[in-house]
């Protein structure tokens, strides 16, 4: 056993010093190390290595675009790299490999954004193409009715994307999942690269989903053109950071109002505004909060969660405050599904985009979620009205579909309290400054 450790320490040793030393990932891994921000962890090191050979494979890359030569002539097609799908347990280290390749991959044409923030804009981008596709008419004066969207956004993406680098990838809207198989197909036939992050291994996504047998070929595809990559340490390095203060108070512990209410106090004293409630304008719609100081915004859970919010009101949220404020989380159960995706999604985008919050909550945080349902008809009556829009019997193929049984909230719901204990630490707190 001593004799391995040697053996092991001397590689460490071999690989700081002398053999990464021309490679920007690896270098970048090693000088978090040495600042004291990670502890070396082998599985992340052989991912690293995949990472390198991606990386030395664009740093010259150019995607040719199809010349009138090449079609008339049947040109050979160009081969394009193939891309990586990194997957494992929540707070492994998957997004810091991912802004670590990011960050040190030469290309010009790249984007990293979050799998939530880039469907939002896949949407729009369709949206619009079909109104402005609309609005065309034929030579005869009839309108153009041949406005099928994907290929022609696939395209605008591509333009200026050679690489997509995808932090969470995590299939639960049905819409999405319709629609990915075509359109990752025309994304990587345009030659952009995928690099990809997930909870999920590549052949459980939108498990129990909706309709899932017109999802499954996306799979394939995604297979076929990303190197699916297992990471799992064990360790969930989020719990692991050090100087952390209390930022999520639970009421029996501790008066969380009172805490909450001087936190807030502070932070308004540091604003150059009023006390006021602030209403955004999104989408044509207006989404109000009560009270907010400049880039201060103390909410209810009822009034974030409770409403139809989605994804681009929160990544609106996250735009327009650096803080936010979230009381009186209740403990949901897959009775309150609704709500409970509104959170895991609220969370996402307020961590994606480094914005800090305080919190106070029914219970503590380990026990926000309980998977267990304490009166299955009541848990069935709030689903019988969709179940009957949709045209699902008890008991057929889609009755048990995830969006029912609240199976990919119970699965989500350990990432959002690994974020969540992250999001109180004082490293959290230095990622985005107050200004």
């Amino acid at each position: 056993m001593l004799l391995k450790f040697v053996n092991y320490k001397l590689f460490l040793n071999s690989v700081r010093h002398k053999s990464f030393q021309t490679d920007a990932v690896t270098e970048a891994y090693w000088n978090k190390v040495r600042n004291n921000e990670i502890t070396v962890d082998k599985t992340q090191l052989k991912v690293i290595e995949t990472l390198e050979g991606l990386r030395e494979k664009l740093k010259t890359y150019v995607v040719e675009k199809p010349s009138l030569f090449s079609k008339l002539f049947r040109k050979e097609k160009q081969m394009f790299p193939k891309g990586i799908y990194l997957y494992g347990s929540v707070g492994c280290g998957k997004t810091m490999l991912m802004d670590l390749f990011y960050e040190n991959c030469p290309l010009e044409k790249k984007m990293r954004t979050h799998f939530n923030s880039f469907m939002l804009d896949v949407h729009s981008r369709i949206h619009t193409y079909k109104k402005q596709t609309l609005k065309s008419t034929s030579p005869g004066g009839r309108k153009n009715l041949n406005y099928d969207p994907i290929g022609p956004v696939a395209k605008s993406i591509c333009d200026d994307t050679w690489l997509l680098c995808l932090d969470e990838f995590q299939v639960t809207d049905i819409g999405d999942a319709m629609v990915l198989k075509r359109l990752f197909t025309a994304i990587f036939d345009n030659g952009t690269v995928l690099f990809a992050t997930s909870n999920r291994a590549p052949d459980d996504l939108y498990k129990n989903g909706l309709q899932r047998s017109n999802f499954l070929p996306f799979i394939s595809v995604l297979k076929n053109r990303c190197l699916p990559m297992w990471l799992d340490s064990g360790v969930d390095y989020r719990t692991k950071f050090s100087g952390s203060r209390n930022r999520f108070y639970v009421h029996s512990e501790s008066n969380a109002t009172r805490e909450l209410d001087e936190a807030f106090k502070l932070l308004a004293s540091r604003e150059n505004d009023v006390i006021r409630p602030k209403t955004l304008t999104i989408k044509n719609r207006n989404v109000t909060l009560q009270k907010t100081c400049g880039g201060i915004a103390d909410c209810t859970f009822k009034e974030l969660c409770d409403r139809p919010l989605g994804a681009i009101d929160y990544l609106v949220i996250s735009q327009v405050f650096n803080v936010v404020i979230i009381r009186d989380i209740p403990q949901m159960t897959r009775r309150q599904k609704s709500q409970a995706r509104r959170f895991i999604t609220l969370i996402d985008t307020l961590y994606d985009n480094k914005v800090r919050i305080l919190c106070s909550a029914e219970v503590p945080l380990k026990k926000l979620f309980l998977p267990a349902v304490t009166n299955p008809v009541l848990f069935e009556d709030e689903n019988r009205a969709l179940m009957d829009d949709l045209n699902i019997t008890k008991g057929s193929e889609n009755a048990d579909a995830s969006l029912f049984s609240g199976e990919e909230e119970v699965f989500a719901f350990d990432r959002t309290v690994s974020r969540l204990t992250e999001m109180q630490t004082e490293e959290y707190w230095k990622l985005r400054s107050s200004s």
